[in-house]
């Protein structure tokens, strides 16, 4: 029985597959977790979802801002982009199931008692309890009768601070873009939602999330996080661990063994 945790699939059927094959993933005991962006920008988010879905209890994940982009447009709130390739993921005729499937999944979750799974990061001035608190909530609303009401309104980079007293669709806002979509902040702890490269190309005036001091957050807690492709794994903390590698770029689609704290990385096939 082996507990795994896989960084950003994007719709890599292929490589998914080629991948727990290679840890030999035995669906009748084995665990898999995700950090989000199941879907969007490779070649078969379709099959991607469906062999996820096959696995049952057996697969959990957190959502990421791709996934919350796919609610969006099959909701007709957005409209789909051709590099997403969610043409037939969109067509198939089980979308009703799909999208109700997707909505019961958080923005966080523990997978230890000291560790906690996010896609983009914790804000610099939460602790993980707070995290699941404020994941709560946004679950609550993406499951009600008002979701789409909260999918409509989550798009855009402000607020960039956080204070307890935000209300409405700014602090949902602010949640969901700290959890799917952060990666610098600047000085003054204001999210920098635009700059995306490596943080050693970075301006000293931004910081990585991770690399904040965070009160909140105690030596024996652990982070494991997706969305940052540029970082290549790299936190240069064993507080932090970094999953998304890139591999719908051309990298590597990694997957993390829990019990063994041992990772198992494939490139795209060559063939």
């Amino acid at each position: 029985m082996a507990r795994y945790v896989i960084g950003d699939i994007q719709g890599c059927y292929e490589g998914l597959s080629r991948l727990l094959d290679t840890v030999k993933f035995d669906p009748a005991q084995d665990s898999l977790f995700a950090v989000g962006d199941l879907i969007a920008r490779g070649e078969d988010s379709l099959s991607t979802i469906r062999l996820l879905r096959s696995l049952g209890p057996q697969f959990k994940t957190v959502l990421g801002n791709h996934d919350l982009h796919f609610l969006a447009v099959s909701q007709g709130l957005k409209k789909v982009k051709a590099n997403d390739k969610l043409e037939s993921l969109l067509a198939c005729p089980e979308l009703p199931d799909i999208i109700e499937w997707y909505r019961q999944w958080p923005l966080a979750m523990l997978l230890e008692d000291n560790m906690l799974m996010v896609h983009a990061g914790l804000y610099p001035a939460w602790s993980i309890d707070k995290m699941l608190s404020l994941s709560n909530e946004i679950s609550q609303e993406l499951q009600g009768p008002r979701w789409c009401q909260l999918l409509e309104n989550m798009y855009g980079n402000g607020p960039a601070y956080w204070e307890e007293s935000l209300s409405g669709s700014a602090r949902q806002r602010f949640i969901i873009n700290c959890a799917t979509r952060m990666r610098f902040l600047s000085a003054d702890g204001g999210l920098n939602m635009k700059a995306k490269y490596a943080p050693e190309d970075a301006p000293s005036s931004l910081q990585p999330w991770f690399k904040v001091k965070n009160p909140a957050l105690r030596p024996e807690q652990h982070i494991v996080f997706g969305h940052w492709a540029a970082l290549m794994g790299k936190t240069h903390s064993s507080q932090f661990t970094a999953l998304d590698t890139g591999y719908v770029w051309g990298n590597q689609l990694t997957l993390l063994n829990l019990d063994l704290a041992q990772t198992f990385a494939i490139s795209p096939s060559s063939f």
